[in-house]
């Protein structure tokens, strides 16, 4: 419309910079500038200004291009494409930190001529132009997302092509399958060539059951991302809130010796056994007249419906389990410093006590064990899955492949059985993101600092 002027679209090629640190006092800040025109932006900034050695620091001066203010006295390294994180032409600049100066310096770098980047933006270059795939990408998320040891090590493997290099091998066994295939394919005629029925179905059912056995990682890789919800269920003062506290190392909830005074879910994130868990402490479990104690004992309820793992606290032998169906528990007797406590049946029941400190380390390997205790048995050297994305493309894969198996024992030809391998093969590269949509890499770079 006319008086009006849209949006200039932003397109990949534009040169980009943001903040690749978090804003606040610090010590230092990093900036990244990147893009065709990286090196004539910074030009524009930086004095003196050396593209050559690369990956070399020198120290510059920091100016405003138009009004030659100074900004800062800096550190900068250039970094010529394709060598170089995004496979373009990339600057990063080291100024000191706060607010001010690294804003300043910003505003400078896109005065001379770049545009603050979006999201992710620069890890998503990194992925279009090959420097790394989809998998590797998520998995620099999750390294800066880590808060715990198990996630830190899981995402290092997975950036590290574990889970990659994978698929890859798999991608290739089903090629390999559809080769077998491809003989019926070409010489329908012949009754017995050189590949045999029990060569094809060997090889069917190696690749089925790999991707099976990738498959069965998901649940717990999938909590591995999000935290365990752990949920400390039982009777009136059982000792629920005491041992929440303790589990997490500080005093969160209140705890006294009077029945009822959780009312309310209590949620935190605990690290335990080196295992991410969220801890909730609930209201005690019993037939209650109060309205407010019914409500936080509906809310108990809806938490143990959600719940991950249960840790029940028993203190008196006839204390019921709750009603859960299908979810692991473990009981634990609380109190055990205190005289005429119910019997203990290890492992199903450790005693613990809070006050004392007995049986928690038990309690936490016991916990670590029943939470995670596929990713314990694998170790860091396989690989896990651990998005909802990569569960569903390797279940789009199992279901190709067994479509593969029903064609050929129903007698359908060769050639349609084939476009199943072939529709197994598309999704595993839907996984790596060798052929993904924009939409879902919108999605996936959503989540990423902007100077990521």
């Amino acid at each position: 419309m006319r008086g009006r002027h849209l949006p200039r679209p932003r397109l990949l090629t534009d040169t980009i910079a943001a903040l690749a640190t978090p804003p606040g006092r610090s010590a230092l800040a990093l900036i990244r500038l990147s893009g065709r025109e990286a090196f004539r932006a910074a030009a524009r900034c930086l004095e003196p200004f050396r593209v050559t050695p690369p990956r070399t620091v020198f120290r510059a001066r920091l100016s405003h291009p138009d009004t030659h203010e100074l900004v800062d006295d800096c550190l900068a390294a250039c970094f010529p494409g394709p060598h170089s994180y995004t496979g373009e032409d990339l600057v990063e600049i080291s100024t000191h930190g706060g607010l001010v100066v690294p804003a300043a310096a910003v505003a400078a770098l896109v005065v001379a001529g770049a545009r603050p980047a979006e999201p992710g933006e620069f890890t998503r270059r990194a992925v279009l132009n090959g420097k790394m795939d989809l998998l590797q990408a998520e998995a620099t998320a999750d390294l800066i997302d880590a808060g715990s040891p198990a996630q830190r090590r899981r995402a290092l493997q997975q950036l590290e092509r574990g889970l990659s290099d994978r698929l890859a091998a798999l991608r290739s066994e089903i090629l390999e399958l559809e080769a077998l295939i491809a003989y019926d394919i070409d010489f329908p005629e012949e009754d017995e060539g050189p590949v045999s029925p029990e060569r094809v179905r060997a090889a069917w059912s190696a690749v089925r059951g790999r991707v099976a056995d990738l498959v069965q990682t998901a649940p717990e890789g999938e909590r591995l991302r999000e935290g365990a919800l752990l949920v400390i269920a039982g009777r009136p003062n059982a000792g629920k809130s005491s041992l929440f506290n303790a589990l997490l190392g500080t005093e969160r909830a209140i705890v006294t010796e009077i029945p009822g005074t959780t009312r309310d879910a209590i949620e935190a994130h605990a690290v335990i056994e080196g295992f991410p868990f969220r801890l909730v402490d609930t209201a005690g479990l019993r037939e209650s007249e109060e309205r407010i104690e019914r409500m936080g004992i509906a809310i108990s309820k809806r938490y143990l419906d959600a719940a991950d793992l249960i840790l029940f606290c028993r203190d008196q032998e006839h204390d019921a389990l709750p009603d859960v169906v299908g979810k692991p528990v473990v009981e634990v007797v609380t109190k055990a410093d205190l005289p005429n406590r119910p019997s203990a049946h290890p492992p199903i029941r450790p005693s613990v006590s809070v006050a004392t400190g007995k049986g928690l380390a038990e309690l936490r390997r016991r916990l670590a064990e029943v939470a995670f205790g596929r990713l314990l048995a694998l170790g860091d050297v396989e690989p896990v899955v651990t998005r909802a994305r990569h569960r569903a493309a390797l279940d789009r894969a199992l279901l190709e492949l067994d479509a593969v198996w029903d064609a050929r024992v129903s007698g359908i030809d060769a050639a349609a059985a084939a476009t199943h391998l072939r529709a197994a093969v598309l999704a595993l590269d839907d996984l790596i993101g060798a052929v993904t949509p924009e939409d879902v890499l919108d999605r996936v770079f959503a989540a990423f600092c902007v100077g990521k």
